[in-house]
């Protein structure tokens, strides 16, 4: 019975050569960066709940209308954009 060919293994595998290395930051980050990041969550949290219930009665507030929505959810969006380099 005839024997089949063997492949070789350089066919498959990834030339090392080619990879980037990427510097990695180790380590939890700051005190002050966790906190600005909550800030931001809660700062948009409390603006929606401050527009809800007395978003008629401040002026201010009544003339932004709709971008009460926009302001709102922006600042909690950042916040949440900030936990990707969170460690």
């Amino acid at each position: 019975m005839p024997k089949s060919k063997v492949r070789k293994k350089t066919d498959y595998t990834i030339n090392p050569a080619n990879r980037t290395p990427m510097k990695v930051k180790a380590g939890p980050s700051s005190v002050l960066y966790v906190s600005v990041m909550l800030g931001f969550m809660l700062v948009g949290l409390v603006w929606l709940i401050v527009n809800y219930l007395a978003g008629e009665d401040l002026a201010w507030m009544n003339n932004l209308g709709g971008y009460n929505f926009l302001i709102g959810f922006g600042f909690m969006v950042v916040g949440l954009i900030m936990t990707m380099r969170w460690r």
